[in-house]
């Protein structure tokens, strides 16, 4: 019999991923918890990183609920059973995905936000940015609740307000779509901070984190109605339908050793009170499994007991089963291939027949190498790092008996991995996905079944729990054979040091840390975005480059190159690396260091934080002030962060930040990287902190930007031989061409930097008259500018017109600029004008005047761009 079960809950909704989903719904999550309630959160599709997020603010596990990992009915037992593990909720709160309708890909709106609230009757509060828009916010709003009759929104919470009176406006609007605006957050540091810093520190950040969290819930709760909120989760009708229990999906063995039959009611021996433990990845290279995994273990017999394949020397006592979730194992591979002691005994007990369920992370683990840096070695084959992010659905099916499955047995995953396994598939695969073998199956020992599955298939086994059922039955089976050959297992004592490790969850889904000022120039507009300071290479340097092209048959050497950067910077030849650019420096960094607490300031050049996200890193955010004209203080950056990026000077505020400020960030233990592209366009080049002392310091230098060689890519890396070390074994062969190479001895030759610095002297004279056309339409520039640019917020010209409007306005002028809101810190009204002749720039103040003058209008349209 099923029955009615009241659950308060509703659905945090948006019409599309950046709108706030994760900020508002982990801070509600998190202000409920501190008006003494108990919060169940979950999250809609298979992201493993919001649930991180949930179970900072709840303190009980994120929950999943995907009606394609799992089955469309299995939703509501499987929410019902999450709200009440370990305790009951008194509310559960469900974080959507994406835009409200949208599902997987050609499914017609199928595991999509809409789809699962309304399989869950749960309202649907919707998340809406409104930092770009005004009364069109009722519009999209009116748009969303009508789309489909089926879905009916039940509240609306605005989110980045830019003032009172913006919040106004949209909520007089919103009275005519018949919907209750719940509550305003403003668009301010203080709401936009801690969802930055969510799940973006390493797990022994969880107090820091926490704090975070903390912070963002008592701003969700001045700004938000939780009366109210609450008051919809109230509403929501009894489910019908009983929860989900692991204990009736799967069964241990009876004492006799045979599988127990999943069938209630059948009589026979008791269950085997013998509970062979299952060692499952954990730490920080091992973050992603879903909690029913471990609950299904429990319910089949078996013990799971986490390890950290960083720390760990050995597997936990007793280890009969392996399980190996996903994670980062490419962004740590130093560390795992340090633990040598752990590997081999991993390999050999692969070797020996341990059955080893190994998922995305898992399987490079498991490989020989991961980017050319040993592992496991008990899979044939070896991972790298690609650019493309593989990430969707999949629907599998084994093509033969293996540990997880029997043949024929069709099972729904998904995949998220930014790495290529050669070969894709073992001489027996893991799965056939539309037609095609991949992944892994494997007999190690010889023992007659498969002991080892291994692919990039992330599964939900609530699901699936024929899964667990066969992969727990197969780890009985290896104890069972442990105990007739030797002592008996050793069961984990409580309060050993193999314990779950909290989450350590990615995330960055706003700003652009893609966008670069390219993006913003167009054919027929006066580029003043970009930062390279000539049309062309000079003559001289075309010679050189042109005497090249015979030569190109021949590998590149960067012998050369090296030994002119370091007669440049008198530094020893160990202490630098020539590069293919400024953005493959930041990259290799990424690779090399394994950074616990991070750290980017901003605002600067969106390349270090994006490098470090997409190698698996979560960098903390310290942002400065615009009221201290972004100087840095050193005070503001966390004691323990062994990792600091800062530029200077900085791109885009143009500030120049003393080295003796600079110098106070380095501290034993931390790796403080320094962004110089730009200091060779500063005469003299103060400041730099290229200098005899470079412990514990990287700097980083672009030649591109001076000589006109963007499309070529020429930059070097100056700083401790530890870490030049550590990013030269990341390097790819000959990344660096021998036309980059030719450059990069050409423009370090007495002759070149001697125009370096005329030039840099030119443009300081160039850069005064553009700071003085600007001052005459009454726009100020950032104080004392340094850099080949000046950055200027446009809000008092735009006047009453939508944020960004003067950057749309210059465009429809014909002038680019670069856009401001993708530098983390900056708003729409930000622009970052490049410096170029004073007759460009009496152009562009004319064309700012003549906006000042204009009558009064809507601004022009984003499609106009």
């Amino acid at each position: 019999m099923t029955g009615g079960h009241t659950l308060p809950r509703l659905v945090v909704a948006a019409p599309g991923s950046a709108h706030g989903k994760t900020t508002v719904a982990t801070g509600l999550m998190g202000a409920l918890r501190r008006e003494g309630l108990d919060v169940a959160g979950f999250k809609v599709g298979p992201d493993y990183i919001d649930p991180g997020y949930h179970a900072m603010a709840t303190g009980r596990a994120g929950r999943n609920l995907d009606p394609h990992l799992c089955r469309p009915e299995q939703l509501v037992p499987l929410l019902l059973h999450g709200a009440a593990t370990p305790t009951p909720a008194d509310v559960a709160v469900i974080e959507g995905v994406m835009g409200l309708f949208d599902g997987q890909i050609g499914g017609h709106g199928f595991a999509s936000t809409a789809h699962v609230a309304g399989l869950l009757r749960a309202p649907i509060v919707l998340v809406l940015d409104i930092s770009s828009v005004s009364r069109t916010a009722a519009a999209l709003v009116h748009g969303l609740n009508t789309f489909d009759p089926d879905v009916q929104l039940s509240g609306v919470i605005l989110n980045k307000a830019g003032s009172a009176r913006h919040a106004d406006e949209i909520v007089a609007a919103m009275a005519a779509t018949g919907l209750d605006v719940l509550g305003v957050l403003p668009r301010n540091a203080g709401i936009e901070a801690p969802s930055r810093h969510l799940g973006l520190v390493p797990a022994a950040e969880r107090a820091e984190a926490a704090g975070a969290i903390d912070r963002l819930a008592a701003q969700v709760a001045e700004h938000l109605d939780l009366h109210r909120i609450l008051a919809l989760a109230h509403a929501a009708p009894p489910l019908v339908g009983e929860p989900w229990h692991p204990e009736a999906e799967v069964r241990p063995p009876l004492v006799g050793g045979a599988p127990r039959p999943a069938v209630a009611g059948v009589p026979g021996d008791p269950p085997s009170p013998v509970r062979p433990v299952v060692a499952v990845a954990a730490g920080r290279a091992f973050t992603f499994r879903y909690a029913e995994t471990e609950e299904l273990l429990r319910a089949a017999g078996c013990e799971p007991v986490t390890f950290d394949p960083l720390t760990d020397p050995a597997l936990p006592p007793g280890t009969a089963g392996l399980y190996l979730g996903g994670g980062f194992p490419e962004v740590h591979a130093t560390d795992l291939t340090a633990n040598e002691p752990l590997r081999a005994e991993l390999r050999a007990a692969v070797g020996a027949g341990l059955p080893t369920v190994a998922e995305c992370a898992g399987l490079l683990y498991l490989c020989r190498t991961v980017d050319g840096a040993p592992m496991v070695g008990a899979l044939e084959a070896d991972a790298v790092m690609t650019p493309k992010l593989t990430l969707g659905y999949r629907t599998a099916i084994a093509e033969f008996d293996q540990l997880l499955a029997e043949a024929g047995r069709r099972v729904t995953g998904h995949e998220f991995h930014r790495t290529t396994v050669e070969p894709v598939a073992g001489p027996a695969s893991g799965w056939l996905v539309a037609g095609e073998r991949v992944g892994f199956s494997a007999d190690p020992a010889g023992l007659g079944e498969m002991a080892l599955h291994a692919s990039y298939l992330h599964l939900h086994w609530a699901g699936h729990p024929q899964l667990a059922q066969r992969f727990a039955d197969a780890v009985h089976r290896y104890a069972g054979r442990a105990r007739s050959a030797g002592p008996a297992l050793e069961r984990p004592e409580p309060g050993s040091h193999h314990r779950p490790r909290p989450h350590q969850q990615p995330g960055l889904p706003e700003p652009d840390l893609d966008h670069h000022g390219d993006r913003d120039v167009a054919e027929g507009l006066v580029d003043l975005a970009v930062n390279v300071r000539l049309p062309a290479p000079p003559a001289w340097l075309v010679e050189h480059l042109t005497a090249t092209l015979p030569a190109l048959a021949a590998y590149p050497r960067a012998d050369a190159a090296a030994a002119a950067i370091a007669a440049a910077h008198a530094v020893p030849l160990d202490h630098v690396l020539p590069t293919s650019g400024g953005a493959e420096t930041f990259t290799l960094l990424a690779r090399a260091l394994s950074p616990r607490a991070a750290v980017v300031v901003h605002p600067q050049f969106t390349e270090p934080e994006a490098a470090l996200v997409a190698a698996g890193h979560r960098p903390v955010r310290v942002v400065l002030a615009e009221t201290d004209g972004f100087a840095l203080d050193p005070s503001r950056i966390p004691e323990d962060a062994d990792l600091v990026m800062v530029g200077n000077p900085t791109n885009p505020t143009s500030v120049l930040h003393p080295a003796a400020t600079l110098r106070r960030l380095v501290r034993p233990g931390r790796v403080v990287v320094v962004d110089e592209a730009f200091m060779d366009a500063l005469p003299g080049e103060p400041e730099s902190m290229i200098g005899p002392d470079l412990a514990g310091v990287v700097v980083l230098r672009s030649l591109t930007k001076t000589w006109g060689l963007a499309g070529l890519r020429a930059g070097y890396a100056v700083g401790d031989p530890g870490i030049i070390a550590l990013m030269r074994a990341q390097q790819p062969p000959w990344s660096v061409s021998t036309p980059a190479l030719v450059a990069t001895v050409a423009c370090l030759t007495e002759d070149a930097r001697a125009d370096a610095r005329t030039a840099a002297e030119s443009m300081a004279v160039d850069r005064q008259v553009l700071v003085d056309v600007l001052a005459a339409v009454g726009l100020t520039a950032v104080p004392e500018p340094r850099g080949p640019f000046v950055l200027l917020d446009t809000a008092g010209l735009r006047g009453s017109r939508p944020p960004g409007w003067v950057r749309l306005a210059l465009r429809e002028a014909g002038f680019a600029v670069r856009r401001g809101e993708t530098f983390p810190g900056l708003g729409p009204d930000w622009i970052r004008i490049a410096v170029r002749d004073g007759e460009t720039s009496r152009a562009l103040g004319s064309a700012l005047a003549n906006l000042r003058e204009a009558h009064p209008g809507r601004g022009p349209q984003e499609g106009n761009r």
